[in-house]
């Protein structure tokens, strides 16, 4: 029987990049999930693939405590999914005040809600590698220290803190997550590197490269940040020492911006010379993570390739924009 059946299951973030991807997985292995969605999003992809109906959705601010408890209580949650934050670099450093308050307020309203909660047993964090700032040795690891400078990477430092705070003073079943950039269908912020690209190709435009394209990343595919999540609460209901701890989940094999680019024009069958603007600001040069640990730990590896990933991107793009194969 499915670890999953019947589970109250709920998740933040619903409307993002991965919560749909997570939701479709949780829906799939029999789930009860409920979404807290502040807006009303028509494109994303929870409302075209018609996952909402799927699921039940609650209205709201994430940094509203009261309205945090009484989800965890009239629902009796069993399992938490807190992805929901401010993703987006230039709005962090056009709009700090706005991300600090979404990515560590918000986080420490759930965890807080979740403490006086009688009926939640395990909590997933969503974090990311800007957690750990800009270091020197690469590639990170779980025990690299968290040195956010700039206010998308303080925030997200922070909320980790955070996390592990509660774990730690108050034994909450918390496990934090660290991923690298995800990328895959419904990402409909087109000023990120993957939807932005494939966009210009299929409206046969130059792509734009803000940075000077050698920038070092780890592209981790939604499907693939779906499981790892799902497996991380998984592997918590049968080994509670993992309570607190931090998993980086990566495929290990670090592109540069503009390698990237160039793999999805040459899925797509463009030859465009990309328009390097080299103006990025408040951005980390070269970030990318070990997954040893969650391999050994959790028994995790990536379900696909970079090269499978973007293969079915581009196939979402293609029918959400209406461009034939």
């Amino acid at each position: 029987m499915s670890h999953w059946l019947d589970r109250p299951t709920f998740v933040t973030g619903a409307t993002g990049l991965l919560g749909p991807w997570l939701v479709k997985r949780l829906t799939q292995a029999g789930a009860d999930v409920v979404c807290l969605i502040r807006d009303w999003i028509p494109d994303c992809e929870l409302v075209r693939a018609r996952l909402i109906e799927k699921v039940k959705v609650v209205r709201g601010d994430l940094c509203d405590q009261s309205l945090l408890e009484r989800i965890l209580g009239e629902y009796e949650i069993d399992t938490v999914f807190h992805l929901a934050a401010q993703t987006i670099v230039g709005i962090a450093n056009n709009n700090p005040v706005s991300t600090f308050e979404t990515n560590i307020r918000g986080t420490w309203a759930l965890l807080e809600a979740c403490r006086r909660s009688p009926t939640v047993r395990r909590i997933l964090i969503a974090s990311s590698d800007k957690a750990y700032g800009d270091q020197d040795e690469l590639p990170y690891n779980e025990d690299t220290a968290l040195e956010g400078r700039h206010p998308y990477d303080v925030s997200k430092s922070c909320a980790d803190l955070i996390a592990k705070s509660y774990a730690v003073t108050f034994g909450l079943p918390v496990v934090v997550t660290r991923c690298g950039n995800f990328y895959g269908g419904g990402d409909l912020n087109w000023n990120r590197i993957v939807p932005g690209t494939i966009r210009s190709v299929l409206r046969n435009e130059r792509p734009i490269i803000r940075s000077d394209g050698t920038f070092l990343r780890d592209y981790v595919y939604v499907e693939d940040g779906a499981a790892a999540y799902m497996l991380s609460a998984e592997r918590m209901a049968q080994k509670p020492e993992l309570y607190g701890e931090a998993f980086n989940f990566s495929n290990e094999s670090p592109v540069s911006v503009l390698n990237l680019v160039e793999q999805i024009q040459n899925l797509m069958g463009s030859a465009l010379e990309p328009v390097i603007q080299d103006r990025a600001k408040n951005e980390i040069r070269h970030q990318y993570l070990s997954a040893t640990k969650a391999r050994e730990q959790l028994g995790w590896k990536p379900l696909f390739t970079l090269d499978e990933g973007l293969r079915r991107t581009i196939d979402w793009y293609r029918t959400f924009l209406g461009v034939p194969q």
